[in-house]
């Protein structure tokens, strides 16, 4: 197999960025920055790096996909991410989304301040995620935990934001109790099948508010609020 060169996959990365800004996907120039930051080759197995820069998912190990960029682009605009910001992300998969939220959360040209923690149910996703951050050069920014991501995380703290990467039958109550006040959440809620993705607010004074953002299809989320069948 003959790989593409570094330069060749800068030119696909500037041109699907241009693609999804003509679209409207993008709006915000964090995002846009991040998108032509962070290199998505690296989050993709070697037989499908040629395909990192189409705009659909890709299989990756367990079983799992990483979400078409246009996607991965439309999250990352719903969340409003700020430099310093605390985010949980459910769901590590490949590591590409929490490398997006880290350029925008902690940008590489800035000093870093902020939080980000990933929960992966898979053991095998979390070690090819964690070797996909170290070769992309966001493992210091980045916690990689493996348990059950439907109950939360693991530590006694709470986020301003939280990514959920796999479609739950409905917002998970141990997520609600690990979002602040003004805090924002983006995650994937339907049947097995189809979902809507759906960005829930809680307000500052600790009331919830949930929209849909527009159909969607994601991979099952598993744990002791996620899908229980195989």
């Amino acid at each position: 197999m003959v790989l593409m060169s570094r330069d060749k996959f800068k030119e696909m990365r500037k041109d699907l960025v241009k693609k999804l800004v003509y679209e409207g996907v993008i709006r915000t120039a964090n995002v846009k920055k991040a998108m032509l930051t962070v290199p998505r080759e690296y989050f993709v197995p070697l037989s499908y790096r040629d395909y990192a820069y189409e705009d659909h998912p890709l299989p990756i190990p367990a079983g799992q996909t990483i979400s078409a960029p246009h996607m991965c682009a439309i999250m990352c605009e719903a969340l409003d991410l700020k430099e310093g910001e605390r985010l949980l992300e459910i769901g590590t998969g490949s590591g590409y989304n929490a490398a997006l939220c880290a350029e925008i959360i902690f940008p590489s040209d800035k000093e870093r301040e902020g939080l980000i923690v990933s929960v992966e149910i898979f053991k095998e996703l979390a070690i090819f995620a964690k070797n996909n951050l170290r070769k992309a050069g966001y493992d210091d920014r980045i916690h990689v935990i493996v348990a059950d991501g439907s109950m939360g995380a693991p530590v006694r703290i709470s986020f301003d934001k939280i990514l959920v990467t796999a479609a739950a039958p409905d917002v998970p109550a141990p997520l609600l109790n690990q979002l602040n006040n003004g805090g924002r959440m983006v995650i994937p809620i339907g049947s097995e099948f189809f979902q809507e993705l759906y960005l829930v607010v809680r307000d500052i004074h600790g009331n919830i508010h949930r929209r849909s953002l527009g159909g969607c299809i994601f991979v099952k989320l598993r744990g002791k609020y996620g899908f229980t069948t195989s």
